[in-house]
């Protein structure tokens, strides 16, 4: 079966050059004839498993396409060989491959295409190179954001906080979480920007910054329906344990239902959040009068000097 698949493939790339053959009476290369011979080429190889030779087919195809001023489908043809090195493992130059297609659909005038193309480069790359991945999921939601396709837009730029939380690069993925919230806001989904604010405390607390998190609280109360909710309850009582440096309290929050069953990425840093001090509790600060207080009680007795304890008792002030 394979060796059949292979002959006709052969036969196809054959009838592909004569296409592209000039003679005294043909002067013109035919372009889309080779192109769909290619084609058909490289769907028998790559039914034979003979990957490599399908990639060049397609590769074959593309550059036809191309020589036609057929981007579209030069394009599709420079994906599928994306895929046949997919098949390959070699996925590195699949990717590349991918993100040159998905120039190609840019300059054909097909954004939706294009981002469609660097999401699923995204994907292919996300388990071997999470960095790359990042900047492929940035770049489609930056062309969806630029057709208005927000929706669209802001789940790419959840997948891309997501992996930047993972690779423990909090002060960008800081920035990619505070980018989700206004686009949520600005397409006024405002119950998902109270979960965004939660991530975004995590990781500023996990950042050590305090006062960015403190921010984003503060920020979210001109939120409608912010206040009152349980996110608004939970979030300042952890900011007031974190600043405490009360670990009970910050441990009782992280593991409450609404920060255990978030995105796995930010539920692993809810549960992994440790206040600073090692969790040694600040000692509440003592009011005047009970400082005026202890005094009195320790002065009186024999010897205590009374007049200068009836002077100050009542305190300073």
């Amino acid at each position: 079966m394979a060796a059949q698949k292979i002959n006709e493939a052969l036969e196809h790339i054959s009838k592909a050059e004569k296409c592209l053959k000039t003679s005294f009476l043909k002067w013109k290369p035919e372009y889309d004839g080779a192109a769909s011979e290619y084609a058909k080429a490289a769907v028998a190889f790559k039914n034979a498993k003979q990957f490599d030779q399908a990639k060049e087919a397609y590769l074959k195809e593309a550059e036809s396409y191309e020589y036609n001023k057929s981007l579209f489908h030069a394009a599709k043809a420079y994906e599928q060989a994306g895929m046949m090195l997919k098949e390959m493992q070699r996925l590195p130059e699949a990717v590349q491959l991918i993100e040159k297609a998905s120039m190609m659909y840019l300059e054909n005038g097909t954004p939706d295409t294009a981002a469609m193309a660097l999401e699923r480069a995204g994907k292919l790359i996300e388990s071997v190179n999470m960095e790359k991945a990042v900047q492929l999921y940035q770049q489609a939601a930056s062309v969806f954001e630029n057709e208005d396709r927000l929706r669209q837009a802001v789940e790419l730029l959840g997948k891309a906080s997501r992996l930047l939380v993972r690779a423990r690069r909090l002060d960008e993925a800081a920035v990619s979480l505070q980018k989700e919230k206004s686009i949520y806001k600005e397409i006024e989904n405002y119950p998902t920007c109270f979960k965004k604010t939660i991530a975004q405390v995590l990781v500023h607390l996990h950042r050590n910054d305090y006062v960015a998190a403190e921010k984003c609280v503060r920020e979210s109360y001109s939120l409608p329906g912010f206040n009152g909710t349980e996110d608004c309850g939970l979030l300042e009582s952890l900011l007031e344990g974190y600043d405490q440096q009360d670990q009970d309290q910050v441990s009782n929050v992280c593991n409450s239902a609404l920060f255990k069953y978030m995105d796995n990425d930010y539920a692993k840093l809810s549960l992994s959040l440790m206040v600073p001090g090692g969790g040694i509790k600040k000692k509440s600060p003592v009011t005047p009068q009970e400082g005026a207080g202890g005094a009195a009680e320790v002065g009186a007795g024999p010897g205590s000097h009374g007049e200068e304890d009836d002077e100050y008792s009542g305190g300073l002030c």
